[in-house]
């Protein structure tokens, strides 16, 4: 065949002849069937390769290619292709037209003897000139690996189908809010998941239970907050009784987009269902609260425990001494449990027969459930069990609404494949520190915010401070960045009046930007800084950060040292391209007012007294 794939003048290329023999495994010249060889296919024949069961794509590709059409038919007297004579291939000197060497007269090739005596011929011959090799029979080996390709094509296939529908199944389950904040599934930098479990009554599996028909409040909430490095993860559980202000918010619903006005010293519970809030009034609440960015939001009910629990065959729980509480009807005995269902509701909802009694004692419950709950989940016997892992996906995706940036199942486990990577060992929860509120005299029912404690907490979490130890080659290469980090502050500092520098607003408060930049004219000397708008997009975001070229970094240390902002505020570009004529500040969520230093150093241990549990702790026992 030429480029073209058009045929050589005189007859076939031999080369297109050499076919691929599945049974073989080699490849072998096929011509016409005058000596007995299989006949070549012709148009509308099928290739070899298709009719044996044991054969390949690959096998196929190479017949169909081989022989891609019919041989021509011999002509008298002669050879139909070149080729030696010796073989004995074509007809000998002197023998009728179309019958083979050997044969008897009369014995055509269309005649049963002469296909018989055609094929003893052809074997002979072969056996003599040793062009073919005897066919190997198919070891077992062999026919294991072609049985396991077809099967594997046939869950490939199957499987693909199967996780589509698995995909949609799961997709049409989960409940989406528009929170009016959209962020990717997956971010560079640290992540803060809003976890809201609900007490909302109506619904699937939350009849039943006190309150029918309530609209549901912020009942059980953490916020869940990994460090940006994936090295360590802290959960900060949200007291529903303290007393706290929660900010305007504004709803979406059926189209229609609604301003709820905020409110001041009431229960932090309250942020949600009261009112027509939705979860996003809950998520700005705790941003005001925290000081930290919310990334994204899951809110359950109390199905979810119940389905979840089941669906990885219990979560094991401790108990210091027998427990009979009517209200939330849990009753077990002193010592370890394993616990599904309703009893695992129960679990999470008792406070009447422990400690003393408090939301806070009830808290400690629910941290001591979800560090099992995460190792039950994390464990080999859940990964390696396909059902009980649908049965996870299932009861998580039912009980779940989140917000539109992880809407999806796809989104869902980008985020989950992400977030993954925090060791067990370096995941902690913890309480928000409160007091008991002053204003109630000796009946408490609420509490407030321990700002002495929660303070320095909250500036632990903000920095990517573990409360744990993490591992010690993790601890060392920290150590080595904020090194790295802490060396740019190393050196000369300029003169104010030569500080060039755009500050952006990204803090989320209306009018800081021109705050500081003329309180940096007017009070520090700074006269070449500007105002530069809004950040990029519009967009809130949680650390200030200074961001300048090396030939800028004399006046980028005199602006950290005026601002307060330590070293892992400073972002220092390339230096290979052009220095910009000006460093760009961009405000973030941690600038309080001007003139109030941005960063407060968080301490390197968290205090001593406030609650927390090791989610890998496994000999917590509520007493």
């Amino acid at each position: 065949m030429d480029a073209q794939g058009r045929g050589r003048a005189g007859g076939i290329d031999p080369a297109d002849q050499w076919v691929f023999d599945p049974k073989t495994g080699s490849y072998e010249l096929r011509l016409d069937h005058a000596d007995g060889a299989e006949p070549a296919p012709g148009p509308g024949s099928t290739p070899s390769a298709i009719t044996d069961p044991g054969s390949s794509a690959s096998s196929f590709v190479s017949s169909s290619k081989a022989s891609p059409r019919p041989a021509p038919r011999p002509k008298p007297g002669g050879r139909d292709v070149p080729g030696p004579r010796a073989t004995g291939r074509r007809g000998a000197p002197g023998a009728k037209p179309g019958a083979a060497a050997g044969t008897k007269p009369g014995a055509g090739p269309g005649t049963k003897a002469g296909t018989k005596a055609g094929s003893r011929a052809a074997a002979a011959k072969a056996a003599a000139t040793g062009r073919r090799k005897p066919k190997p029979k198919k070891s077992t080996k062999k026919k294991v690996l072609l049985w396991t390709g077809g099967t594997l094509a046939f869950v490939l296939v199957g499987g693909s189908l199967g996780a589509y529908l698995l995909y949609e199944h799961f997709n049409n389950n989960l409940n989406k809010v528009d929170v009016g904040i959209n962020n990717g599934a997956v971010t560079k930098g640290p992540v803060n998941i809003l976890v809201i479990g609900t007490d909302k009554r109506d619904g699937e599996g939350n009849k039943g239970y006190g309150d029918e028909g309530s609209v549901g409040h912020a009942d059980t909430t953490l916020l869940f907050h990994v460090s940006e490095d994936r090295s360590n993860a802290t959960a900060l559980s949200i007291p529903r009784d303290m007393i706290t202000d929660i900010p305007e918010c504004t709803t979406k619903k059926d189209g229609t987009t609604k301003s709820i006005p905020g409110s001041k010293g009431v229960r932090f519970n309250e942020s949600l269902g009261q009112e027509d809030r939705d979860p996003g009034c809950t998520w700005r609440t705790v941003e005001q609260l925290t000081g930290l960015k919310v990334t994204h939001f899951m809110m359950a009910d109390f199905n979810a425990v119940k389905k979840m629990s089941s669906a990885v065959g219990g979560v094991e729980v401790c108990l210091g001494k027998d427990i009979d509480d009517p209200k939330s009807h849990l009753k077990l005995s002193k010592g370890r449990h394993k616990i599904e269902g309703e009893d695992a509701l129960a679990f999470v909802r008792t406070r009447h027969s422990v400690g003393f009694e408090s939301d806070l004692d009830r808290i400690k419950l629910q941290q001591q459930f979800l560090s099992s709950m995460i190792r039950e989940m994390k464990s080999d016997d859940t990964f390696t069990n396909p059902k009980k892992l649908y049965n996870l996906g299932d009861a998580a995706t039912k009980s779940l609404t989140v917000d539109s940036g992880i809407g999806s199942v796809s989104d869902l486990t980008r985020l989950a494949k992400d977030l993954s990577r925090v060791n067990l060992k370096n995941i902690t929860f913890a309480t928000v520190p409160v007091l008991d509120n002053p204003a109630e005299g000796k009946n408490h029912k609420t509490v407030v915010l321990d700002k002495a404690k929660a303070e320095p907490l909250f500036a632990m979490v903000r920095q990517d401070v573990s409360l744990t130890e993490v591992k010690e080659k993790e601890k060392k290469k920290q150590e080595q960045a904020d090194a790295k980090q802490a060396a740019l502050l190393q050196g000369p500092r300029s003169a104010p009046a030569a500080v060039r520098v755009k500050v952006l607003n990204g803090s989320g408060r209306m009018g800081a930007a021109q705050e500081a930049v003329s309180w940096m004219q007017n009070s520090k000397g700074m006269v070449r800084s500007s105002n530069g708008g809004n950040a990029a997009g519009g967009k809130k975001v949680d650390k200030t950060v200074l961001e300048f070229a090396p030939a800028q970094a004399d006046q980028a240390r005199r602006l950290a040292d005026v601002m307060g902002l330590e070293a892992d505020a400073l972002k220092q570009r390339d230096g290979s391209a052009a220095a910009p004529p000006e460093m760009t500040l961009t405000l973030g969520s941690d600038f309080k007012a001007a003139g109030t230093p941005v960063h407060v150093q968080a301490p390197a241990k968290a205090p001593e007294d406030i609650q927390r549990v090791e989610a890998d702790d496994k000999n917590i026992c509520a007493k």
